[in-house]
């Protein structure tokens, strides 16, 4: 399997694309509205995913809640944003993660991209905002707990987001490389939920930004310093590590290049979400194949997961 999860075209498995998958197997996939009709349609896509990278596969969604869901009315539910839940119990926010989750499981994923656990700082870029828990590192982390046992309670894996910290920047990733100038003692604050729930099992998705009181030249995605000094090592974070998107304009080259310099940083592999064919495939002929360390990374997120699945 080459250390890339990658996204596709359209709400089918095109021939082509069912080719690539079989020259060059990811070792998973992403999809968006783009791929999304109704629940029939859904489930017979991920089926036929799964039909040629194997069953246990994983597929991935975005399904935070408020502005960021894939999966949307009128086929399924709508869900409040986590900023909704502050100052709040832990039980509905558990209740309501574990709803996504069975959502998300009943058509065929097994990968949630969230919870948030970015600080919702008030001078932070808009584009964080409401998928935010709070400003308060505690108060982050005991929702984004809640968050993260509510989806694996329904067999999902969560991917805490943007490690290690995206509420600082005061530009959209997807649009322009933020810089951070906080100092290192001020950055405390972002990566404590990060540390605070760093070992219960889930995934973890690495931030497009550069910090300059960690690495002045290069954003944490790219950076071997920060992955090892500060998300490996600071965070305590040993899980597994997927980037954010490759096609963001955060980062410039080609998605083979970056995908090489994120994975020889220390990413367990790359996410590539644009779904453009030749440019999926041309990424998964260069991508290297997962490393055994990304590996047995995998199989601890999914024994974690069955650990928290109620029999």
């Amino acid at each position: 399997m080459r250390a890339a999860i990658i996204g596709l075209s359209g709400p089918i498995l095109t021939a082509g694309e069912a080719a690539t998958l079989r020259e060059h197997p990811p070792l998973g996939v992403i999809l968006f509205a783009r791929n999304i009709e109704n629940p029939a349609q859904l489930q017979a896509l991920n089926a036929s995913i799964r039909a040629i990278l194997g069953p246990n596969t994983p597929i991935l969604v975005d399904q935070e809640g408020g502005r960021v869901a894939r999966l949307r009315p009128p086929h399924w539910p709508a869900f409040p944003p986590a900023a909704s839940f502050e100052g709040g119990p832990d039980a509905p926010c558990f209740a309501n993660a574990a709803a996504i989750g069975a959502t998300c499981r009943g058509v065929g994923f097994d990968v949630a991209c969230a919870p948030v656990l970015d600080l919702r700082l008030p001078e932070g870029h808009g584009i964080i905002g409401d998928r935010a828990f709070s400003a308060d590192p505690a108060e982050v982390a005991r929702l984004g707990g809640a968050t993260l046992r509510g989806l694996q309670s329904a067999g999902v894996i969560p991917v805490i987001k943007h490690i290690p910290g995206h509420g600082r920047a005061l530009a959209d990733s997807h649009l322009e490389l933020p810089r951070v100038t906080a100092t290192a003692a001020a950055l405390e604050a972002d990566i404590a939920p990060f540390r605070a729930l760093a070992g219960l099992g889930a995934w973890a998705m690495t931030a497009h930004i550069l910090y300059e009181a960690w690495d002045a030249a290069l954003p944490a995605t790219l950076s071997p310093t920060i992955i090892r000094d500060v998300i490996r090592d600071a965070i305590g974070f040993d899980g597994f590590l997927i980037s954010d998107d490759l096609a963001m304009k955060a980062l410039s080259g080609t998605p083979a290049d970056l995908a090489a310099q994120a994975l020889a940083a220390g990413c367990d592999a790359v996410l590539h979400c644009t779904g453009e064919p030749a440019e999926t495939a041309a990424l998964l002929a260069a991508c290297p194949e997962a490393s055994p360390q990304a590996l047995a990374r995998l199989a601890a997120s999914r024994a974690a997961l069955q650990q928290r699945v109620p029999a």
